[in-house]
């Protein structure tokens, strides 16, 4: 097996030189960089990972804790969590916690243990546990998609039509509440800009079928709705919020049960594309069909809802991008340990098809949300 000597040897250089090619811990002039890379190349040589972590303490790994990984926001998310760190160098180890606190606390110890340099986390309902550990162990992290509390600051403007919330410096607890850099979609304006579509097709019993209860975009979420409904001059009606509970076969339920209501709701907006299906489902077991019977309109976009029939107006989330600004953000915060954490929010894209009632000559895009 080729050694780090050969290399230089083959390559006409020293081996510290080698190493800091390898390792990018020094500028090397791109000629002499290159005859490194070919000298790897040619002799295949394979670092010792182990090794070298030991030197730098960092193994150029990033865990990721992501729960319903088969779902097509998440997969989108995985992607672009993973192409980031490909090209800034980094491994990606994976874990499904399944959404189960107990589970998730453990999987968080298992990536912990394979001496990952930093994580990325979809927090459960209940993360209590998980955030114990992280603060206790002082883990690098960074919170994907569902928040929790922290210490909040002046809110200011971020790059791209993001949203950066400056906390108390990362790293520990604050009063309690722990402190993490956090990336997510914009959950409360975009659900808003749906029901108020809706109510502009001249419904006055728009419907939810929100999500998990202790989750913040299922918080985020129903208030988007509710501002929605004052936003058009509804009425609130507790009736006509009901939780799927983030599954399909719970809005399934959920929506069953919207439909038995003796004044039952002329349009329905579902939290989640795994709801959305649930919904759907729920409707042709009553022979009911979209727009005619019920307008429908979604928070998660995905590849298929263009075929559907009608097709499905929804809010996109920027999965692959969120996935992105996470790599992003954990990096900083390893190369700047005490730097303020933050909490930066990506906007979301209303898609406007035809399940709202809106005719097939509707532009199909609209404004960023």
């Amino acid at each position: 097996m080729p050694t780090m000597a050969d290399v230089a040897r083959h390559a006409g250089v020293s081996v510290a030189t080698v190493s800091h090619v390898l390792n990018d811990t020094r500028p090397v002039l791109p000629h002499t960089r290159q005859a490194v890379l070919d000298a790897v190349e040619v002799l295949g040589y394979t670092p010792n990972t182990l090794a070298r972590s030991l030197v730098t303490a960092r193994t150029r790994s990033i865990g990721l804790a992501v729960s319903a990984i088969s779902n097509p926001y998440f997969t989108e998310i995985l992607q672009g969590v993973e192409a980031n760190a490909r090209e800034r160098g980094y491994g990606l180890l994976i874990a499904d916690p399944h959404d189960d606190p107990e589970h998730e606390r453990a999987v968080v110890q298992l990536l912990h243990e394979r001496r990952v340099d930093g994580m990325i986390v979809a927090p459960s309902a209940e993360p209590s546990a998980l955030l114990a550990y992280l603060t206790r162990h002082r883990v690098p992290a960074v919170l994907l998609d569902r928040t929790v509390d922290t210490p909040g600051g002046a809110p200011a403007e971020g790059t791209a039509g993001t949203t950066v919330e400056d906390t108390a410096e990362g790293g520990g607890a604050f009063d309690g509440a722990p402190r993490f850099d956090q990336v997510c979609a914009e959950n409360t304006e975009p659900m808003s800009r749906l029901v108020t579509h809706l109510a502009e097709r001249g419904h006055r019993r728009i419907a939810l079928v929100a999500g998990l209860a202790g989750l913040s975009t299922t918080a985020e979420r129903i208030a988007g709705y509710r501002l929605g409904l004052a936003a058009a001059g509804l009425p609130y009606d507790e009736r006509l919020l009901v939780h799927g509970d983030s599954a399909s076969e719970g809005a399934r339920r959920a929506t069953a049960g919207l439909l038995s209501l003796a004044s039952a709701p002329t349009a329905l907006v579902t939290g989640n594309n795994a709801m959305t299906i649930g919904a759907l489902r729920a409707l042709r077991d009553r022979g009911l069909s979209v727009p005619d019977d019920l307008a429908l309109c979604c928070f998660d976009d995905f590849a298929w809802a263009d075929l559907f029939s009608p097709r499905l107006t929804a809010i996109a989330q920027p999965g692959r991008e969120i996935g992105a600004e996470a790599v992003r953000v954990l990096l900083e915060r390893l190369d700047a340990p005490r730097r303020p954490a933050r909490t930066v929010r990506l906007p979301c894209a209303f898609v406007h098809r035809t399940s709202c009632g809106c005719p097939e000559e509707q532009p199909e895009r609209g404004d960023r949300s």
